[in-house]
């Protein structure tokens, strides 16, 4: 945040107060994971590493489990990341454009965590 401070004192523009904010955000949510865990000894899981993490876990815990389940999950993140992809090209659905983006992303995330299972294993 230093180092963007400086550029937005000498050179302010909208993607740099953009990554600025986005930033901002993710200390205040780090901030706040540490503090509930501090009082509580429990994370939140709101911080995006956070989540990635717990989700990680959770998948290996079932991967261990039921490696039947495991699959069958892999098989339909990549079934949702070809649905989402269809429905972005599909003119009928522009109004639901950014919620499809939205889920896109998500499921992407998903099955790299999926496929990095798969490669660690």
């Amino acid at each position: 945040m230093k180092v963007l401070d400086i550029d937005l004192d000498n050179n302010p523009t909208e993607k740099a107060v953009e990554k600025m904010a986005e930033t901002r955000i993710r200390n205040l949510q780090c901030f706040e994971e540490l503090e509930s865990f501090n009082n509580t000894g429990k994370w939140k899981n709101t911080h995006p590493l956070l989540i990635r993490f717990s989700e990680r876990f959770r998948l290996e815990e079932l991967r261990r489990k039921d490696p039947e389940e495991f699959l069958k999950r892999y098989s339909d993140c990549s079934g949702n990341i070809k649905r989402y992809k269809s429905y972005l090209k599909n003119p009928n659905r522009e109004e639901k454009r950014d919620t499809d983006k939205i889920n896109l992303t998500k499921h992407q995330e998903m099955k790299v965590i999926f496929e990095s299972i798969l490669k660690d294993e």
